[in-house]
């Protein structure tokens, strides 16, 4: 089993960043990708970045450089950050982070990311 805590959220102002975290445990070194998707009631669920276990990133936003995932490996534990600089209001979602680990998924409990104008 793979568990996921996410953190970071919270009300953004435009412009601004925010850094997202999630926290990957129990068997979180073999985990095959990890994704950040986000999720709206207008647009759905959209994949947002991820990143292979060799450390390939792969970003899904229209402005170059605007993402980034970084990553930190604690005693028991994996630490992968997503930062989303020049906020849009548009980037108003629940972030979701999933970890896919043997064809299986496994899903974080999602974090709220409001940016106002």
């Amino acid at each position: 089993q793979v568990q996921l805590v996410e953190s970071g959220g919270g009300l953004v102002e435009s412009g601004g960043s925010v850094r997202l975290s999630c926290e990957v445990s129990g068997m979180a070194l073999t985990v095959d990708q990890i994704r950040w998707y986000r999720q709206t009631p207008e647009k759905g669920r959209e994949l947002v970045a991820q990143v292979t276990r060799s450390g390939d990133t792969t970003y899904f936003d229209s402005e170059q450089g605007r993402l980034r995932i970084s990553r930190y490996a604690a005693r028991d534990s994996i630490f992968w950050y997503l930062r989303i600089n020049s906020l849009r209001t548009e980037d108003t979602a629940v972030y979701y982070c999933n970890a896919v680990r043997q064809g299986r998924e496994f899903w974080g409990q999602g974090t709220q990311v409001t940016v106002s104008s």
